[in-house]
């Protein structure tokens, strides 16, 4: 008999208008700017907003000439914020106005002191880590990607939030708004885990006034959109609006997502008994940065699992690959994914630690809840990993591309399950999701991987401490 445990759990996200993950994303385009005048730029840059302000500081050295005020204003303008009134009782503001915010700088250079430990001087594979941490990487076979379920959808919900406003087929959607999803899980004895019953949905959306608001000024050509000049449109009814959330965002977002058994999510989804909530306060007009302050890095659950695996506390936009909070949590999600979908284990949580000036990490630890291939252990898959990564800040940013500018797309909805591509201009993005193929080791058993580890130690040590 199969011994099961049954039990609830939740993920959060929030949209790319929520105040602090627009912080992430104006650092994320300070970053790529960065990068694409000069690809060895050392970039540690801040965001913080509140009302009609937006604020950027830290600590960049790079040969870029940068428009400080243009990289903010367009960010601003793209996410959708074109209007802001002082009045907490308007309908008309969306919380902050892409053309008459104000724009603060505070930048100044690299410490020389970080630089002379870190990279003057120094081989590329011998660049230090930019700071000590710890980070994490997960992974789970309950999805197609890879991801747990509970986030996947929780992010996937505000993606479609953004895709119909920015679409028009929602127009009267605003920029900011919020997810929750609750999820039934049955694990297994083996540790693996099923998820067996969408349990409670949560959607808080920001939006035009019900009922009132005209598509040809909520819709003006301000923002990211083209103006709307077709025949007038009046907002929906608050009951109206949530149904058409219902029907075009959790019902096609769930018909999205497939799961392990190959069925797509909706089918554990009934309407009639799962806890639906959308806009539960009511109403969500005033939002953004008249809503709530923003702070680049506050949302590290988010940008990482869902609060599955472990997080080590380091935020990821704003940041060069020097800094191993961001370049390293990179690594342990590629390893992770790599071992649980060459079918070493079904599920995996990597933690990699560093020292600031130091190449090689100073330990790396591979969990597998019980759930290796028979005839492996976690200690094997371990081994592994070490065979066939190198997780030194430079081979990093050589194997996952790293200096190339295409971070500003990994600022909202998750840096973890999106699907891994090339654009025109040979960028890659999202390339810690493209595994590597670790499938010659699926025949092997622990004893196997021990000799293989023995035969290889000089190339091994030349990467990772003894």
């Amino acid at each position: 008999m199969v011994e099961v445990r049954s039990f609830l759990f939740s993920s959060e996200s929030v949209n790319e208008g929520h105040p602090d993950k627009l912080c992430d994303q104006v650092s994320d385009a300070v970053l790529d700017a960065c990068l694409a005048a000069d690809p060895m730029s050392k970039v540690a840059c801040e965001t913080a907003t509140k009302d009609n302000m937006v604020m950027v500081f830290g600590e960049i050295s790079t040969a870029a000439n940068l428009d400080y005020e243009k990289i903010v204003r367009d960010q601003v303008r793209e996410i959708g914020f074109s209007s802001f009134v002082d009045d907490l009782s308007s309908v008309a503001s969306k919380g902050l106005s892409c053309d008459t915010c104000e724009v603060l700088v505070r930048i100044n250079k690299q410490s020389p002191d970080i630089a002379g430990g870190v990279h003057v001087g120094k081989d590329d594979m011998d660049v230090g880590a930019g700071d000590q941490g710890i980070m994490f990487g997960y992974a789970s076979d309950e999805t197609d990607c890879h991801m747990p379920l509970t986030h996947l959808l929780a992010n996937k919900l505000g993606k479609q939030l953004t895709d119909v406003r920015k679409d028009g087929s929602l127009w009267w959607l605003r920029p900011d708004g919020k997810t929750q999803v609750t999820i039934a899980y049955d694990q297994l004895a083996d540790g693996s885990v099923i998820p067996t019953e969408i349990h409670t949905v949560l959607i808080s959306t920001q939006h035009a006034e019900p009922s009132k608001a005209k598509r040809t000024e909520e819709q003006d050509g301000k923002d990211n959109r083209p103006a709307y000049t077709g025949e007038e449109q009046i907002a929906p009814s608050m009951a109206e609006m949530n149904t058409l959330i219902h029907d075009n965002v959790i019902v096609k977002t769930l018909e999205a997502i497939t799961l392990k058994n190959g069925k797509s999510a909706f089918s554990i989804y009934n309407k009639e008994t799962c806890h639906l909530h959308i806009n539960p306060s009511g109403k969500f007009i005033i939002g953004g940065p008249q809503g709530d302050a923003g702070l680049t890095g506050r949302k590290i659950i988010i940008d990482t699992y869902g609060g599955w695996g472990a997080h080590g506390g380091g935020a990821f936009s704003g940041k060069d690959p020097t800094k191993v909070d961001r370049s390293a949590a990179y690594a342990c999600r590629w390893m992770a994914k790599s071992v649980v979908a060459a079918g070493l284990c079904k599920r995996a949580c990597v933690q990699l630690s560093y020292a600031i000036g130091v190449a090689k990490p100073l330990s790396l630890f591979v969990e597998t809840y019980g759930t290796e291939k028979k005839g492996l252990t976690a200690a094997a898959i371990t081994d592994i990993v070490k065979l066939e990564f190198d997780c030194r800040p430079g081979a990093l940013a050589r194997d996952l591309k790293l200096r190339e500018p295409k971070y500003n797309k990994t600022a909202a909805y998750c840096h973890f399950g999106r699907k891994c591509f090339t654009d025109d201009a040979g960028k890659k993005f999202f390339s810690w999701e493209d595994p590597v193929d670790l499938s010659k080791y699926a025949g092997s058993d622990a004893a196997a991987v021990a000799k293989t580890v023995a035969e290889s130690q000089v190339a091994i040590l030349k990467k990772w401490v003894d």
